[in-house]
C-alpha cells in the first residue's frame, strides 16, 4: 500500500528557487523582483566561514524586509548541528516557509532539526532535505518518510564530486531517479537537475537540462543566477501542447464516462486511468 503523503504544503507549487548568499542581501529587492517562485537566503555554500556570524544577522534583516511580501522564503542553514542551531537562533522564524537541512545522509538529521524548531516555537516549520551523497541516495527513502519532510533535492554537483565523475546526465541517471522516485513515493515535491546548475551563459543548454529534469520526475529546481529563472519556470510549466492535449484527455474521459465506457483513444493513442490523472493534474491551478 502506498504511503500517505507528507506535508509538503504550499512547497508543492514551487518549480524555481533562486539562491541569494546571505551577505549579498543588498541584492534582496533585486531578487525578489526576478520571477522566482521563491527565494533561498544562503547561509551555507555561498558564504566563507570567516562570514559566517555576519551572515546570520544579515539573513534576519532580509528576512524583516520581505515581510508581507507573500514571496516564499526558505533558509539554508549550515550543515553540522552546531552550525545549524546558531542559524536558526538568529532568525526570525516565523517569516520561513521553510529550512533547508544540506548534507542529508540519515533521518535522525531531520529529526534533529525538527526537534530543535519545535523548541524554538516553530513546530509547523517545514524542513526540506537536501541529498548530495551517495551515502543519501542510498538512505532517500528513510528520509523522504519522515513525518517532518516537505521537500526533496537533490545536489547534482556534490554527488557528482563525491563520485569523482563530471556531473552529467550518463552519471547521475541513477541516483537522479532514487531521489525522485523516493520523494513521489511520499508525495513530496523534489527540486534538481540530473547534471550541473552552473550553465548560467548557454541557456539553450540549460533549457535541455530542465527539460529533461522535467521529464524524469522532478518538480522544480534551484537557480544560481536570475537568467535561469525563466528557463526554470518554463520548463516545469506544461507547455501549450502539453495543455491542449490534457483538455482533449479528460472531455474525451468524461464522455467516455457518460457512456458507462472505460478505456479510450486520444489522438490514435490508448488512454486509461493513470494517463486521465496526469492530464488532470496538469490542468490544475
Amino acid at each position: 500500500m502506498r504511503p500517505p503523503p507528507n506535508g509538503a504544503g504550499g512547497l508543492s507549487a514551487l518549480r524555481s528557487l533562486l539562491f541569494l548568499p546571505a551577505t549579498a542581501t543588498h541584492l534582496l529587492a533585486k531578487a525578489a523582483g526576478r520571477g522566482a517562485d521563491a527565494l533561498i537566503l544562503d547561509l551555507e555554500d555561498a558564504v566563507p566561514a570567516e562570514r559566517k556570524a555576519e551572515a546570520r544577522v544579515l539573513a534576519a534583516e532580509a528576512l524583516a524586509q520581505l515581510a508581507g511580501s507573500g514571496l516564499p522564503v526558505l533558509l539554508r542553514v549550515n550543515a553540522g548541528r552546531e552550525a545549524w542551531l546558531q542559524d536558526i537562533a538568529a532568525m526570525p522564524l516565523q517569516a520561513l516557509a521553510a529550512v533547508m537541512l544540506p548534507k542529508v545522509e540519515r533521518p535522525g538529521q531531520v529529526t534533529a532539526l525538527a526537534q530543535a524548531l519545535d523548541a524554538a516555537g516553530a513546530a509547523a516549520l517545514p524542513v526540506a532535505a537536501l541529498i548530495e551523497s551517495p551515502l543519501g541516495v542510498l538512505a532517500s527513502a528513510e528520509i523522504a518518510r519522515h513525518p517532518r519532510l516537505a521537500a526533496l533535492g537533490f545536489g547534482a554537483e556534490d554527488h557528482a564530486a563525491a563520485l569523482g565523475v563530471a556531473p552529467t546526465p550518463q552519471a547521475l541517471a541513477w541516483p537522479a531517479s532514487q531521489v525522485v522516485t523516493c520523494a513521489h513515493a511520499y508525495g513530496l515535491p523534489c527540486w534538481g537537475l540530473a547534471a550541473s546548475v552552473a550553465e548560467v551563459a548557454d541557456m539553450e543548454a540549460f533549457a535541455a537540462t530542465v527539460r529533461h529534469a522535467r521529464a524524469i520526475g522532478f518538480t522544480g529546481s534551484v537557480c544560481i543566477h536570475p537568467r535561469q529563472v525563466p528557463v526554470v519556470n518554463e520548463g516545469f510549466s506544461p507547455t501549450a501542447d502539453e495543455l491542449a492535449w490534457a483538455r482533449r484527455v479528460v472531455e474525451a474521459d468524461a464522455a467516455a464516462r457518460a457512456q458507462g465506457q472505460g478505456a479510450l483513444i486520444v489522438d490514435g493513442r490508448m488512454v486509461d486511468k493513470p494517463i486521465v490523472d496526469r492530464a488532470r493534474r496538469w490542468l490544475a491551478p
